[in-house]
């Protein structure tokens, strides 16, 4: 039973992408390795920018000052 943690930024991802996403990891499961799609368990986290951090800083000030340099 493939289990798959997904973990993105909580900013405007939408529904239907996340179905897709959830839709297109699945086909690969079961395209590569086999994996049955009604065994297979897809988990999508939505985090948010200010919990996210890389490069020193949160994710939702990292993109203040590019939005900055812009």
């Amino acid at each position: 039973m493939p289990f798959v943690s997904v973990r993105i930024t909580r900013d405007g991802v939408t529904r239907e992408q996340k179905a897709q996403v959830i839709a297109e990891i699945t086909e690969t499961l079961e395209r590569v390795l086999n994996k049955r799609p009604e065994l297979t368990h897809i988990v999508i986290e939505e985090v948010d920018t200010d919990n996210w951090g890389y490069a020193g800083m949160t994710t939702t000030e990292y993109r203040r000052q590019l939005a900055e340099e812009k």
